[in-house]
């Protein structure tokens, strides 16, 4: 049985425990501890009753203060949409030219369509537009389907090559793979869309004669292009599917196409109004 004992060095009784010849003393906790502690469990109490903390078979107790987070966000989103809803009353009944030309409007604007571009364009076109493989970079006034404001609310209304009848259409033919033209005449069409992008065109050579028979009509003679068919430049370095003379082959042999959701169906107008001018600011507002 242990032997309890007054340690002669501290005074203080001991527990009758020992450890190689180390004995336990009975210190008391202190004071200020046994408060906090007694304190807490009367907070943890108190918490039980109040808020809600226990699971039960069909759910959980309420508490009586009936608290939710749920709740608490509901509250906030309503909030924060009655707020809203001035600003986005004034954005859905002005056009996005009359948006652009209003201060307090245009901030507005930029603030909300930077949030929907990130929450549902920057997956494809990248954060701050600057483009990827196969998506066009939004952040230049290089533009498949035109830059104007209106253009690119059309664009992002409808879409592209989607099953919206309203949806921008086009496709390349499949030189190629079609068999319109042969393995050379395409060689040399790639040979000249590269001296168009260099800024060098291959005047009088055979290529220039393949391209302007099977290209320019979309393309233009010059390159530059045509946004009402979405058919892009050529005479620059900006390349949607990579710009050596492979990749301009396999283009011209079996055209990639891309294709956009009509964002009509998904979002309000207001919304797509604000992303049009976010958009429209990103390529510096041509």
């Amino acid at each position: 049985m242990a032997t309890i004992e007054k340690d002669s060095v501290s005074g203080q009784n001991t527990t009758g425990h020992e450890w190689d010849g180390i004995k336990e003393l009975n210190t008391p906790l202190p004071k200020w501890w046994v408060y906090v502690f007694w304190a807490s469990v009367v907070w943890a109490i108190g918490y039980w009753v109040m808020m809600p903390a226990w699971p039960t078979l069909n759910g959980y107790t309420k508490g009586y203060l009936g608290y939710s987070s749920r709740g608490e966000l509901e509250k906030d989103l309503a909030e924060q949409k009655k707020s809203r809803s001035a600003w986005l009353s004034k954005i859905e009944a002005s056009d996005v030219g009359a948006i652009e030309k209003d201060k307090d409007l245009l901030r507005y604007a930029m603030a909300g369509g930077k949030i929907a571009f990130n929450e549902n364009c920057a997956p494809c076109h990248g954060v701050g537009g600057v483009g990827a493989y196969g998506y066009p970079a939004l952040a230049d006034d290089e533009w498949l389907w035109g830059g104007a404001l209106a253009e690119i609310e059309q664009t992002i209304k409808f879409g592209v090559r989607n099953t919206n009848s309203s949806s921008r259409q086009s496709e390349m033919p499949k030189f190629g793979a079609d068999g319109i033209l042969k393995d050379d005449q395409i060689g040399q069409a790639a040979d000249y869309v590269l001296s168009l992008a260099s800024k060098a065109p291959a005047k009088g050579s055979a290529g220039e004669t393949v391209y302007t028979e099977n290209c320019a009509a979309c393309h233009a003679e010059d390159g530059s292009g045509n946004k009402d068919l979405g058919a892009p430049a050529l005479n620059n370095q900006i390349w949607l599917y990579k710009g050596t003379k492979k990749d301009i082959v396999d283009q011209i042999t079996k055209p990639k196409h891309g294709a956009m959701p009509a964002w009509t169906e998904r979002l309000d107008a207001s919304t797509i109004k604000m992303l049009a001018v976010y958009v429209h600011n990103l390529g510096g507002g041509k």
